[in-house]
Formats: structure tokens, sequence, C-alpha cells
């Protein structure tokens, strides 16, 4: 049905998509993925620019900047108010308030900026999201708040909540603090990672025509991973604060 040479370049773009490749810096005597070391600082390059443009010149009457830096805010807070409640949410808008505005700019700084002009001997820049890594470790950040948020606000007796309602749920309650980081995890990195790959082979089988509205579709799916990643972790600080 189709000519044999379709077969060989289709198979020879999926052979061509570096997966698990990275460019390695020996830092201290420690390997690090160095092209998602150079997205990530990029991306804090442009929250501090973001924030540094919003907070610059305040006003009663909010300028351009001004405006969307406020709107900005409001969101995230929303998110921490919905979850937390009246009570809680105050001190956790920062915490929220990161992990939502990191997780959005490295989707999008993988999205939308064209990376991969930029060759490298290993590997290829890219979402610091699709890195299992990342995504481990923001989701070891999001256990350890909700730790500590049960631990202050009820010291030891937080762990009474494994013994609840009755002891013979104790291995299943434990069991649900190990996934909660994995599902965490492995959702965010298992959708940027996919997304990567489905416009890296459509753009290198039928440039430009296919792909635009893929890529538009990873756009507003990064957006919505990067509100569920800081919804649930919300949610599971409030839960540990219940």
């Amino acid at each position: 049905m189709y000519p044999d040479n379709f077969y060989s370049s289709t198979f020879t773009v999926l052979a061509d998509a570096e997966v698990g490749k990275h460019f390695y810096w020996d830092i201290a005597g420690f390997l690090v993925h160095g092209q998602v070391l150079v997205v990530i600082w990029f991306v804090f390059v442009l929250l501090l620019l973001f924030a540094f443009l919003g907070t610059r010149d305040t006003d009663r009457i909010p300028n351009s900047w001004q405006n969307f830096a406020e709107a900005t805010v409001d969101f995230v807070t929303d998110i921490a108010r919905d979850q937390l409640g009246e009570s809680f949410y105050r001190e956790w808008i920062p915490f929220i308030a990161t992990l939502f505005l990191f997780i959005f700019g490295c989707n999008w700084a993988g999205a939308v900026i064209p990376w991969k002009l930029i060759e490298l001997p290993e590997g290829e820049f890219a979402a610091p999201t699709n890195d299992i890594n990342t995504t481990v470790a923001l989701a070891l950040l999001t256990s350890f708040a909700y730790f500590y948020a049960g631990l202050s606000k009820k010291g030891f007796g937080y762990f009474k909540r494994y013994i609840e309602p009755i002891p013979l749920l104790l291995p299943i309650n434990i069991l649900e603090d190990f996934t909660k980081p994995l599902s965490l995890s492995f959702r965010l990195f298992g959708n940027v990672l996919a997304d990567e790959l489905t416009i890296s082979v459509l753009t290198s089988l039928v440039p430009l025509v296919i792909p635009l509205p893929i890529m538009a579709l990873g756009i507003f799916a990064g957006s919505v991973q990067a509100l569920i990643f800081s919804t649930l972790a919300a949610a599971y600080i409030a839960e540990a604060l219940e």
C-alpha cells in the first residue's frame, strides 16, 4: 500500500528521536544533565524578569506588566484558597505559585522555543519537565511540603492518620504516600515527553502542515499540566492539615 521508502524514512525518524540522551557536565565529580540545567536557568531568568517588570513601577491603576503580574498572583491565590481554605492558604501561596510558574515556564519553553536549531554533542535542548529527574524532584518537594504541613500542625500526632480508621489499613496508608509522588512525577513527565516526541516525529515527516495544530495543543496541554500539578500539591497539603 505504501512504498518501501515511506517505511524506511519513518523508522529513520523514530530512530533519530533522542530519548534518554544527555549532554553531561562533570561538576565536582557529579555528572549532571547540562542541557536540562541550561533551560532551567533560562526559565529562572524569564521568571525573574517577569517579576521585575511586574513590580518595577507599581501604581494604583496597573499598567500592562503590573496588570499581568497581578492577574497571575490572583490565579495562583485562587488555586491555594480553593484547596486549602481560608485558614491556611496564605502561607502556602509562595510554594504553590513557585510550582505552577516553574512548571508552566518549563513546559512553554519546550513547546514554543525552537531548541532543536541548537546542536549539542549529545542530546538536545528541550523542556526540563521531559526529564524524569526534574519531575521526581518536584514531586519529592511536594511530599516534603505536605509532611512539613502535617507535622507543623499536629506534631508526631500526624502519624496517627496511618492507623485510622483502623490499624489494619496501615500498609495501605503508607503505600499511599509512596504513590503520590510517583503519580505526580510520571504524569507530568509522560505528558510532556509524549508531546515533544509527537511533534518531533510529525515535523520530520510533514514539516509545517500537520505539526502546527499539535504544537498548539502541546502549549495548551503544558499549561494544563502545570495547573494539575499545583492543584494536586495544594490538595495533598490540605489533606495533611485536616
